[in-house]
């Protein structure tokens, strides 16, 4: 195959090149190296424990798309007990926020990938089937696992209409590694007609929706059970929580919030910075200092009536949304928003920033009323103050927001029903 031969003689040797000099720079790509040094050392340890039974390989870039697979694992891990689950990542915030997870027999990184890589990974992991996550798509280990005959499915699959990958020479590479996979379950109708005008032929391309619609339903189902802002700081308040901001967001953000509190003295900010560097918590109460007093999370036992708590904590964010009244989310001013789901399933309005146009879930919601977009700091100080004041707006914004997360569930028990044959060897695999 052409395109083998190239990428393997060309792209990767050029793919290490980068890989080398972008580690001198960068600390991340450091620590991607580093954590792969003892890879198969220590995968060989590991898979040498599973014993008999079926494999499933799990793939997610990073820790978003590994909430994504995280309703499929668990109810795979419910349904067949003695199925082996072995997950791999590629960034090192995915592995290492998810090493502990409980519902899989290995974590690991992916190897790096070459073809060699590639063939002792498989050798070692043996899967029964692979199931790659969103996008995170290697050639040398989709082409290895088509030659074996093991079966490999794209879950929540999503290409964008002007994706670089329809370019003609990338548009002929993408295709033949498409085409050695079996099965690709699109998030929406849209993903299919770009996959299809690919000219992809090989793999069955059907609509199932999105894992993370159940993902979010599951987790704020379980955070409405917890309660970490005591109820004597939210009462009597209207609490707006900006969830995963940046800089360019908080630019926006805090001018607009400082303008409302001169109308409604009542509003709470609860900040979710995305990175919450120290660097980054210090700019944001150097701002504030003077106009709103500042707490930070982590301090909340002392609160004294401050205006803006600072979130110097992760992974609560879900959390944090169950106390809102309605919410912000970040990203829209930077490089593009972050998961607006995790607010909407509450029923509360959400607020963003221009760009969101790349995603799905903000475009529909949009359209059905439960979100609303602003391009600058007077605009979001108009759409909040209106939204708090107004409890009927507030409410029925909210019921859209909640009804359009409710109306996309079901893609898990989907998704089971197309890997059920595979677990079980009844499903025919592709020919390579």
């Amino acid at each position: 195959m052409i395109w083998k031969l190239l990428y393997n003689v060309v792209i990767i040797p050029l793919f290490w090149i980068a890989v080398y000099v972008l580690a001198v720079f960068k600390r991340k790509v450091r620590k991607a190296i580093r954590g792969r040094s003892h890879l198969f050392a220590t995968l060989e340890a590991d898979t040498a424990k599973l014993g008999t039974g079926p494999r499933l390989w799990v793939h997610s870039s990073s820790m978003g798309e590994f909430e994504q697979a995280k309703p499929i694992i668990a109810a795979l891990r419910q349904r067949m007990p003695e199925l082996r689950i072995i997950v791999t990542f590629f960034s090192p915030s995915g592995y290492e926020h998810s090493r502990t997870y409980p519902h899989a027999d290995v974590i690991a990184y992916i190897p790096f990938d070459s073809l060699n890589n590639a063939r002792r990974f498989l050798d070692l992991v043996r899967p029964t089937v692979a199931v790659m996550v969103r996008y995170d798509i290697w050639p040398n280990h989709i082409w290895e696992l088509h030659r074996r005959r093991i079966p490999v499915l794209i879950a929540n699959a999503t290409m964008r209409r002007h994706t670089p990958r329809r370019l003609p020479l990338l548009k002929a590479f993408h295709k033949s590694v498409y085409n050695a996979i079996d099965e690709i379950l699109t998030v929406s109708p849209s993903d299919v007609v770009v996959f299809r005008a690919m000219g992809i032929s090989g793999p069955r391309l059907e609509v199932i929706g999105d894992t993370r619609y159940d993902q979010v339903a599951t987790r704020s189902a379980e955070a409405r059970k917890r309660s970490i802002i005591p109820a004597g700081i939210l009462q009597g308040k209207k609490v707006v929580v900006a969830g995963s901001t940046w800089p360019e967001d908080e630019a926006v953000l805090l001018p607009a919030f400082l303008q409302m509190r001169h109308t409604l003295p009542s509003s709470l900010l609860i900040v979710v910075p995305h990175e919450p560097t120290l660097d980054h918590l210090e700019e944001l109460e150097r701002q504030l200092h003077g106009t709103a007093r500042t707490i930070r999370f982590s301090a909340l036992n002392e609160y004294a009536g401050e205006e803006v708590i600072i979130v110097d904590s992760i992974g609560i964010l879900l959390v944090l949304y169950a106390s809102a009244d309605l919410a912000y989310v970040g990203g829209s001013f930077r490089q593009g928003i972050h998961n607006v789901l995790e607010a909407a399933v509450y029923g509360i309005p959400v607020i963003f920033g221009p760009r969101h146009r790349n995603s799905y879930e903000p475009l529909q919601l949009v359209e059905r009323g439960g979100a609303f977009v602003i391009h600058d700091a007077e605009e979001l100080h108009r759409t909040m103050l209106n939204l708090l004041e107004d409890d009927a707006a507030r409410a029925t914004a909210g019921a859209r927001a909640s009804a359009f997360v409710r109306a996309n569930l079901g893609a898990t028990e989907r998704i089971l029903a197309h890997l059920d044959p595979y677990l079980h060897g009844t499903a025919r695999v592709k020919q390579p």
